[in-house]
Order: structure tokens, then C-alpha cells, then sequence
């Protein structure tokens, strides 16, 4: 019997098609609503670093002397 499977009625599939379009709708609005705060937040951050940082000529990240690739 493992040949076989249960026959799906259709308004099964009516229901199922139409939570996948309601699930794609949400998911969508979610990340269009992520994607602006992020959009934003990269933007505020990018104003910060222009206004009030500077690149230290010579150093590596946090401060460190750079390395010349040996490890």
C-alpha cells in the first residue's frame, strides 16, 4: 500500500492556493517594509560617518596597524 497516497478534495487545493497568495502578500509587504528601514538606517549611519568620523591613515580596523598579509 505505500504505492498509494489520500486524494486531496478541491476545495483543498482552493484553500491552499489561496493562503499561498495571502502568505505572498504578507511576506512580500514584510520585506518591502524591512527593506525601507534598513534603507534608512544604512542612510543615517552613512550621514554619521561622514559628519563625525574620519579614515586613520595607516591603521586597520579598530585602531590596529594593518597587515602586510602574513598570518
Amino acid at each position: 500500500m505505500s504505492g498509494y497516497k489520500l486524494k486531496a478534495p478541491k476545495q483543498a487545493e482552493a484553500v491552499a492556493d489561496a493562503y499561498h497568495k495571502v502568505e505572498d502578500t504578507v511576506v512580500g509587504a514584510y520585506k518591502k517594509v524591512e527593506d525601507t528601514v534598513v534603507g534608512g538606517y544604512k542612510a543615517i549611519e552613512k550621514k554619521f560617518v561622514d559628519a563625525f568620523l574620519e579614515t586613520a591613515a595607516g591603521e586597520g580596523q579598530n585602531g590596529d596597524a594593518p597587515s602586510e598579509g602574513k598570518e
